[in-house]
């Protein structure tokens, strides 16, 4: 005869906590840079520039900056590296637009640069928004290190594309300089010369 005991102690089940899953974290990062992005073009919408900020390095900007300035004849405009000197004062000239209000700079190499050498002179000047002008295969590079430079040090841009018949930039470049402008605001210097030809 077999004799069955049974245990008085109810059967306990273990459960264990689930392990938050790997894929939140770049959720919760892709979430926020949306929001984040969202939040930035809304305010470009509503903001009105005190300046006109050209990269330079093709007429067509130059020309296209001096028509709105013509519109807002009370902006500086600020050519960060753009056509040789005396061609770009010519279109501005032609343009009717006065060389006071033309600010001349050539100390940039390259994009990042293009924000990192004037954001404390415009800063100086007091100027918290600017209309960024550049071409538009160029733009999201270029919004993204703005937001990146400008934007940690409260300016304020305001995106106008200059049209073009090249092809968007390869995200890799664009990659590529958001982390230079990260780079500049913890080291105070931008990579340039990390850059392959």
């Amino acid at each position: 005869m077999f004799l069955k005991i049974r245990s008085s102690k109810p059967e306990v089940k273990v459960v264990s906590r689930r392990k938050p899953k790997k894929r939140l974290f770049p959720l919760l990062c892709l979430a926020s840079l949306g929001l984040w992005l969202g939040y930035k073009q809304l305010q470009s919408y509503f903001v009105q520039p005190e300046a006109i900020f050209v990269l330079g390095g093709h007429e067509d900007r130059e020309r296209f900056a001096a028509k709105l300035a013509v519109e807002h004849p009370d902006l500086p405009i600020w050519v960060s590296s753009g056509s040789p000197q005396h061609y770009v004062t010519e279109i501005f000239t032609n343009a009717g637009v006065s060389d006071h209000r033309l600010h001349l700079d050539y100390q940039a190499k390259d994009t990042v640069t293009n924000f990192t050498s004037l954001v404390k002179e415009l800063k100086a000047q007091g100027i918290d928004s600017v209309y960024l002008i550049t071409s538009d295969n160029h733009m999201n590079r270029a919004r993204i290190i703005g937001e990146i430079v400008f934007g940690t040090q409260g300016i304020v841009l305001k995106p106008l594309s200059v049209p073009s018949d090249d092809s968007p930039e390869p995200i890799e470049k664009i990659v590529r300089d958001g982390g230079r402008s990260f780079l500049w605001l913890l080291t105070g210097r931008t990579g340039e010369n990390l850059l392959l030809p």
